[in-house]
């Protein structure tokens, strides 16, 4: 079983930055997609981006590419985000999932592993 931790989340002015981190432990990423999802109150969760554990491609959402990074630190099994150019309308809780052999999956029910979420809240 794969275990991801989400941290980082907070409170940032609309035009800041904010970095978000996953903690992942369990079996060896190798194979393994990483991808982060968020979720606003009352909407759909929705895919933001993602990265092949192994190489280290990425791909993203149109809505954040351009001002979001997400990246991967292997020694310490942790994904990051790294979210610049804030909006209020990035407010959402953000996910951390994972799936072997998901590259290229964008789809919530695509993922089989999840993290509890952390909040991000962006004031206007």
């Amino acid at each position: 079983q794969v275990q991801l931790v989400e941290s980082g989340g907070g409170l940032v002015q609309a035009g800041g930055s904010l970095r978000v981190s996953c903690a992942a432990s369990g079996p060896t990423l190798s194979a393994y997609t990483m991808a982060w999802f968020r979720q606003a109150p009352g909407k759909e969760r929705e895919f933001v981006a993602a990265i092949s554990w192994s190489v280290g491609n990425t791909y993203y959402a149109d809505s954040v590419k351009g001002r979001f990074t997400i990246s991967r630190e292997k020694v310490k099994n942790t994904v990051y985000l790294q979210m610049s150019s804030l909006k209020p309308e990035d407010t959402a809780v953000y996910y951390c999932a994972a799936e072997l052999a998901g590259w290229g999956k964008r789809g919530v029910h695509e993922y089989a592993y999840w993290g509890q979420g952390t909040q991000v809240t962006v004031s206007s």
